[in-house]
């Protein structure tokens, strides 16, 4: 799907100073919401922004200031694998 986006000049201007690719910008900010709000899973991030491995999509994670939702259960899973496999 095409979408085509009329942004206020002083929007554009503050993005394109800081060498935003404008349509790679948009993409990621319409992404990232859409993984906030639970509609993609990482994995679907991750293939949807182009990123060949999880750590690349960490970093741009963090650089959003989206943090990982890792409860007590996955924590307890972790360790139940770690010793299960001897590590």
């Amino acid at each position: 799907m095409r979408v085509t986006l009329n942004l206020p000049e002083e929007l554009t201007v503050a993005l394109l100073t800081q060498g935003l690719d404008l349509s790679r910008a948009a993409f990621e900010s319409i992404a990232l919401e859409a993984y906030r709000e639970h509609k993609l899973s990482t994995a679907q991030l991750r293939r949807l922004l182009g990123f060949e491995t999880r750590y690349e999509l960490d970093g741009f994670l963090k650089q959003h200031e989206v943090w990982l939702e890792y409860d007590w259960q996955d924590l307890e899973h972790d360790r139940e694998t770690h010793h299960r496999l001897g590590l």
